[in-house]
């Protein structure tokens, strides 16, 4: 049983921690010119304090702790805590907790809607904001501290275990939509979180993705590596009810939410056998993997990941299928952590640089028209030297469902 967190201690990472977390950004507001920043997404937030609460978080560069603005909940207290009821009160908290008061505040202006980015600005005294914060979050966040690269091994793990319990699930004549809540099943009770974060606001999905036969082929409005036409036009991505036929591949790509920190991992497993251009597209995706692993370390480019994939597809012969068929995602990998599509991204025009810290998953897969989506996805971090070490240690070869 998990033991119960302190329910009103505002900083659940600790003081050690949250200061790994805070000078990098710090230091990057200073590198920006930005004196002040309010953060105020739940992901940031989670991110520097261990913690969802409603409110914000105020940070300087001249302070190494920050004020914790809450408006909710209310049982919060401790050191640097403030309850304020709405955003007029807030330069009133500052004044009253030291802070100077009526200079620049940065937003996080890439997740906040403009009606309120502009009341939160003028209730700083501000005609409209003045920075956005938002870049410099997503850039730290990319470098994961050992505490969040732990987390994100713990995940993997367990990720891994409740993968290999997948083909017991499995009963024959069953569509792609009953397997994918066995497994969600299986998930849960193993401990996943449920919830799938993503960056963006034009991205959504459930806990995941499961494809077979051609829906694999059908284009999705979502930037994710497949599409599928989903059960209804609201969520149109993933399982349609197909049933899962013999021969034919079913990619399973299901949450890794089992921390708060996400990894991202592939299998394809199959009833019956596969025909020899399913084994091909899958080995040649498990051998993509492994040579962009080792080309994973700091001060790469992004986009040579990318065009070494392409390359080997390519080589291969299979560079029409690469990345979809009838639509082709425009990336082979990504940085996950708290949301599932983080820096670096692994595209060509990428002007990303690998670091040490990041956690990377690569997805190389293929759509084979009338078959289905073949390839796997595995999580990497990158340490102070290539190759990268592999967090999603399931076999990564074809599993057998029957």
């Amino acid at each position: 049983m998990k033991e119960p967190y302190d329910f009103h201690n505002p900083n659940l990472l600790g003081v050690a921690e949250q200061i790994k977390r805070l000078r990098p950004l710090r230091q990057a507001m200073e590198q920006a010119d930005l004196r002040a920043a309010l953060v105020s997404s739940p992901v940031s937030i989670y991110y520097l304090t261990g913690r969802i609460y409603r409110g914000y978080l105020y940070i300087t560069v001249d302070n190494d702790a920050p004020l914790y603005l809450v408006r909710r909940p209310t049982i919060l207290h401790g050191p640097g805590v403030h309850l304020i009821a709405k955003p007029s009160q807030i330069n009133e908290t500052l004044a009253k907790a030291g802070m100077a008061v009526g200079e620049p505040v940065a937003l996080e202006l890439d997740t906040m809607p403009y009606h309120d980015a502009m009341r939160l600005a003028q209730a700083l005294g501000m005609e409209a904001p003045e920075g956005n914060i938002s870049p410099l979050l997503r850039a730290c966040r990319a470098v994961k501290t050992e505490r969040e690269k732990d987390m994100l091994r713990r995940s993997g793990v367990k990720h891994a275990e409740v993968y290999s319990r997948i083909p017991g699930l499995y009963k024959t004549g069953m569509t792609d939509i009953e397997l994918q809540i066995e497994i969600e099943r299986a998930s849960r009770l193993e401990g996943c979180l449920g919830i799938f974060r993503c960056a963006g606001l034009e991205m959504e999905i459930f806990m995941g993705n499961v494809l077979t036969g051609d829906n694999a082929d059908a284009p999705s409005p979502y930037d994710f590596a497949m599409g599928g036409a989903g059960l209804d036009s609201s969520l149109p991505v993933g399982a349609d009810g197909t049933v899962i036929r013999p021969g034919l591949p079913v990619m399973v790509d299901v949450n890794g939410n089992y921390t708060g920190y996400m990894t991202d991992m592939t299998r394809c497993f199959a009833a019956g056998t596969v025909s020899p251009e399913v084994e091909k597209a899958n080995r040649l995706s498990a051998d993509i993997c492994a040579g962009l692993a080792g080309m994973m370390a700091p001060g790469t480019a992004a986009a040579d990941l990318y065009n070494r994939a392409l390359e080997m597809a390519r080589e291969a012969g299979m560079e029409e299928y690469f990345m979809g068929h009838r639509s082709h995602a425009g990336f082979v990998g990504h940085g996950v952590g708290i949301e599932i599509n983080e820096l670096p991204v692994i595209a060509p025009r990428s002007r990303d640089i690998l670091a040490a810290g990041n956690a990377i998953a690569l997805e190389p897969k293929f759509v084979l028209p009338g078959i289905g989506a073949v390839g796997v996805e595995n999580t990497y971090l990158v340490g102070s030297s290539a190759p990268g070490e592999l967090i999603t240690k399931a076999p990564q070869n074809i599993v057998a469902l029957d």
